[in-house]
């Protein structure tokens, strides 16, 4: 098996074409999107889990160059009284600091670091139908192209349409919060260096940052039903601060001061999640990333568990004597770790389970409590690590 097809240009995709470029495959990326900047309103953390991976991909300088480091979080109550501060994931290791950056900003980074490496990667290429045979599938497009390998993969995000194809009756489901993201400029001198800080409000979970420009970067979480499509697509700056600011301000916390400096810089989504149990394959074809165990965001893994995806395909490919048997090892290895992330994550985001760490993340060694695979995963990620020979 050398040719690989892989759907999605996002953060698990080009994690992907890295990491199968690395382990000597032919592989080329197919993005339905004209352009790399895919949801660039929102942005994220990668944990040390995921600066992790992206150095296994040598790829860390690339991610560098944008955002800035987080290496510390506390956390106020309610009323603005600091109840912890402590340090964040690995942040005595430079290039394994979490990191805040912007989803765009990280896409095109990772896309430029394709196209750095001689990958093919090609854009306004939309899905419509996969042909799997015995020898080979094939990837149609909307334009009428073809293109043929030995393998898809599927790093198509939340609403995959490779997902769509392999397992039509897998929806993603509302997990119990919708979340606002928001930057400002003007923000009141609230932030510390390096510091993302948590406010556990009263009926709001908090959180910003500050960049070393001065920006705070911040997002609110907000348990109710969710917002209604329509009123997603029509609202207004004005709409999402009627709606946000009357909950922060029953609190003395910083958190409405930072969302009446926005005035228009903000966007809302509903936090959605799959279930666990999702097929993750069919034929030639595999899904990864968001695409096959996508979470709500309270625990901030979904884009580092996606790097993580990245690597272990790529090594499982490299090190087991067959495709079907590495597969079956991918998902072994793969699968108790982000199930366990989707329930964990989910179950913040609907009040059944308090953030045993201090943020929207992992805890203090990026993982507050202990998740499965956390003991293996350094050796997992290892380049140098033969899989296959080392897995239990």
């Amino acid at each position: 098996m050398t040719r690989l097809i892989v759907m999605g240009g996002g953060i698990a995709g080009t994690g992907a074409a890295l990491a199968l470029h690395k382990a000597g495959f032919d592989v080329t990326v197919y993005e339905a999107h004209p352009d790399s900047a895919e949801d660039i309103g929102a942005f994220l953390t990668l944990a040390s889990n995921g600066m992790r991976a992206l150095a296994q991909l040598d790829a860390s300088a690339a991610v560098t160059a944008t955002g800035f480091p987080l290496t510390s979080m506390r956390v106020l109550d309610d009323t603005g009284a600091e109840t912890a501060q402590v340090p964040l994931g690995e942040a005595g290791t430079p290039h394994l600091r979490y990191r805040c950056l912007r989803r765009g900003e990280l896409n095109t980074a990772l896309q430029s670091e394709v196209t750095r490496r001689g990958i093919g990667i090609r854009h306004g290429a939309r899905l419509v139908s996969i042909e799997d045979g015995p020898d080979a599938v094939t990837a149609h497009f909307a334009d009428g192209t073809t293109a043929t390998g030995d393998l898809l993969i599927g790093a198509d995000g939340l609403n995959s349409t490779v997902r769509r194809l392999v397992s039509p009756d897998t929806r993603p489901g509302y997990a119990g919060q919708y979340v606002f993201y928001g930057y400002t400029g003007d923000a009141p001198a609230v932030g510390r260096p390096e510091t993302i800080t948590m406010v556990r409000g009263s009926s709001v979970a908090f959180g910003y940052a500050v960049s070393p420009e001065g920006e705070a970067y911040w997002f609110a979480r907000v348990t109710d039903g969710p917002l209604a499509a329509d009123a997603l697509a029509e609202g207004t700056p004005a709409r999402w601060h009627d709606l946000l600011l009357p909950l922060l301000r029953k609190d003395s916390t910083p958190a409405a001061d930072l969302v009446a400096a926005t005035p228009d810089r903000l966007m809302v989504t509903n936090a959605t999640e799959l279930p666990t149990g999702t097929p993750w394959r069919s034929g030639r074809t595999l899904i990864i990333g968001d695409a096959a165990h996508a979470a709500s965001p309270a625990t901030g893994q979904g884009a580092s568990m996606a790097l993580e995806d990245a690597v272990v395909l790529a090594k499982s490919l490299r090190d087991a004597p067959d495709t079907e048997t590495a597969l079956a090892l991918y998902e072994r290895l793969r699968r108790p770790r982000v199930e366990h992330n989707i329930t964990v994550s989910g179950n913040i985001s609907r009040g059944t389970r308090t953030p045993s760490g201090p943020g929207p993340g992992p805890g203090p060694r990026g993982g507050g409590a202990q998740r499965p695979g956390d003991d293996a995963l350094v050796q997992q990620l290892d380049w140098g690590t033969d899989l296959w020979r080392s897995a239990p």
